[in-house]
């Protein structure tokens, strides 16, 4: 069964490789973007029945209004949206960003992929991730 992903990522080139690399995957269906966690809570809190709640959320940690750590701290603290697994990438990660999303609940850190075999094995990763939390 296909998993709805929602990515929120403020970089329209980074936007457009996620889309382009995953549109035509058929485990997955991507939902329409948002460019910052402030466009992902309005989203959320939009979607009237819990089936349509993405059902894994894809978070880059560089955004404005409000960054990755910060959405993924208020959507782990919301009962609606405790248990959808999140996974937070950027282009940097290091250890304290790692260690702080982990423990704000997150599945997964990841830096972003530079080419189309990258792009693939993260959202392997990510799905992976979804699979392991699911059970």
């Amino acid at each position: 069964m296909s998993k709805k992903v929602i990515l929120v990522e403020d970089d329209l080139d980074d936007r457009e490789l996620f889309f382009t690399f995953f549109s035509q995957r058929k485990d997955i269906v991507l939902l329409p973007p948002a460019s910052n966690g402030v466009e992902l809570i309005e989203f959320l809190n939009g979607v009237v029945s819990d089936e349509e709640l993405p059902d894994l959320i894809i978070l880059d940690q560089n955004m404005p209004k409000m960054n990755g750590k910060r959405a993924l701290s208020y959507l782990k603290s919301e009962k609606r949206f405790a248990n959808i697994p999140v996974v937070v990438y950027s282009t940097y990660t290091d250890s304290s960003l790692i260690i702080d999303c982990k423990n704000l609940g997150a599945g997964m850190v990841a830096v972003k992929p530079i080419d189309f075999q990258g792009y693939q094995k993260m959202m392997d990763d990510f799905l992976q991730i979804f699979d392991e939390i699911r059970r």
